[in-house]
């Protein structure tokens, strides 16, 4: 993973409260999350081989 340039807000005694992140650099991590709750939910959906996915996009054309 890049580094983040996040930069902090803190209160009178220096307890972080906040992030400020580049608009790109949210919108990745927004991507990202999105990606993982994907996987999450097909967690548990039958898997099939390369070679047959191969096959099944090569009869549709795909490839």
């Amino acid at each position: 993973m890049k580094s983040l340039h996040e930069q902090y807000i803190v209160d009178e005694s220096g307890n972080k409260t906040a992030v400020v992140l580049p608009v790109e650099e949210y919108e990745e991590l927004i991507e990202d999350l999105h990606d993982l709750a994907v996987i999450a939910e097909r967690k548990d959906e039958p898997v099939i081989s390369f070679d047959e996915l191969k096959k099944r996009l090569k009869s549709d054309g795909i490839l």
